[in-house]
């Protein structure tokens, strides 16, 4: 799917972005008018532009809140976060010292932040303990009852933040009647941004305070604890609940077996031979040529090396091979639901592993191209992603009904005394 752009990675993000408009993260419009100012693969004019795009959402925002009109400022100020994760998203020759993308950066948490005090559910900002410091998190309740429902524990991925839980996932949960705790985890937005930890293929590691935090709220029924992977987090969360088994379901979007093999398929047999010999005289001219005429492989390899805390994209390839599924599959106990994207451009095949590698009840279910659901996490067709999930997990939690007790045996007809 082409959409605005021939580019491919400019095509994706940007239906990244417009396909959060079902729950407020942008108005078609808006993304229209924005990407026809930017140039095939031009990262400083989409920069520019969607900066541009995120202040106008913001001064709306700003606007409407000081002349109290509560619900336009909570949708703009949604619109301008979504706006301003997208206008950094290129950013990555230096991001950790990068002043644009940190303002950036900031913005999108600052602006989400301030739509949470205006949403009609609670929501609440919280600090989940992690090993000598915390995670930063977000937890949306259905509901101020206090009373503990099924809560969806949310994981994102390679490049995708907190914040954007909230369109992938917790709108349309926080509509079902279910509870939404997100957070940021070492690698992974504000943690990595502000307090510099890195991915760390042991997830199990991450998960585990996660669920002891989210088991102290009453508002979380423990028996119907969900963990949800999104992106690289397919792999984050399966990982996790190989060693996790307080989990009620597991939903892996898309379904990830092994992050090192989904290189593969963009780069040269050689150059991965290369890389477990430690030849990386060889691999990094070699992957700059390729860099260079690729926007998608360019932001890719080196989000990696920031992500990862890579000292150089051999570096971060080598450390790609220790999230596998390879021998932890068979491990997951808890019902799964897998996911797959027919056009996958980062994924294809991963979910058939998965499914195939898992001895847990299961279900795999491919979202096509021709229903628009066809691309990677089934990015502009999230109304159709979130009923495939969420009817699932209706029906995964939902307890079966008890058998009807038999029906007493007939008595045996009594014969007629005849003298």
């Amino acid at each position: 799917m082409r959409f605005l752009f021939e580019d491919e990675s400019f095509s994706f993000e940007t239906l990244r972005a417009a396909g959060f408009a079902g729950d407020g993260g942008a108005d078609l419009g808006e993304v229209v008018a924005c990407a026809a100012r930017i140039g095939e693969g031009d990262e400083q004019a989409w920069l520019r532009e969607w900066k541009a795009t995120a202040r106008r959402a913001h001064a709306v925002a700003e606007g409407a809140l000081a002349a109290g009109h509560r619900v336009s400022a909570r949708e703009a100020l949604l619109r301008a976060s979504n706006y301003y994760r997208t206008a950094e998203f290129y950013r990555r020759d230096d991001p950790a010292n990068d002043p644009e993308a940190r303002e950036l950066s900031r913005l999108s948490r600052e602006t989400f932040a301030a739509a949470t005090a205006l949403m009609d559910t609670p929501v609440e900002a919280v600090r989940i303990p992690y090993q000598d410091t915390t995670l930063p998190g977000y937890l949306f309740l259905a509901d101020d009852s206090g009373a503990p429902r099924p809560t969806v524990v949310f994981t994102s991925g390679f490049d995708s933040t907190l914040e954007e839980s909230y369109f992938a996932v917790a709108a349309a949960a926080l509509r079902r009647g279910y509870n939404v705790l997100a957070y940021d985890g070492p690698g992974q937005g504000a943690a990595l941004r502000e307090q510099h930890l890195v991915f760390r293929p042991d997830w199990e590691a991450v998960v585990t305070p996660v669920l002891d935090w989210a088991l102290t709220r009453r508002e979380v029924a423990a028996d119907a604890l969900v963990l949800f992977g999104y992106s690289l987090g397919g792999y984050l969360a399966a990982r996790a609940a190989a060693r996790e088994h307080r989990l009620a379901a597991l939903v892996l979007d898309d379904g990830l077996y092994s992050y090192g093999q989904a290189h593969d398929r963009f780069l040269p047999a050689f150059l991965r031979t290369w890389t477990e010999d430690g030849r990386d005289d060889l691999v990094e001219p070699v992957m700059r040529l390729l860099m260079r005429e690729s926007t998608q492989l360019r932001w890719a390899l080196r989000n990696g090396v920031w992500t990862f805390g890579a000292s150089s994209v051999a570096d971060y390839l080598r450390r790609t091979a220790d999230y596998t599924l390879e021998g932890l599959a068979h491990l997951i106990t808890c019902p799964t639901l897998v996911l797959d994207a027919e056009n996958d451009q980062f994924f294809r095949g991963q979910p058939q592993q998965v499914q195939a590698a898992l001895t847990c009840p299961h279900t795999l279910i491919t979202l096509t191209e021709a229903e628009g659901a066809g691309e990677h996490c089934h990015m502009g067709a999230m109304a159709r992603f979130h009923q495939s999930v969420f009817d699932w997990l209706d029906t995964t939690l939902t307890p079966a009904p008890a058998p009807a007790p038999a029906p007493a045996p007939a008595p045996a007809p009594r014969l007629a005394h005849r003298p």
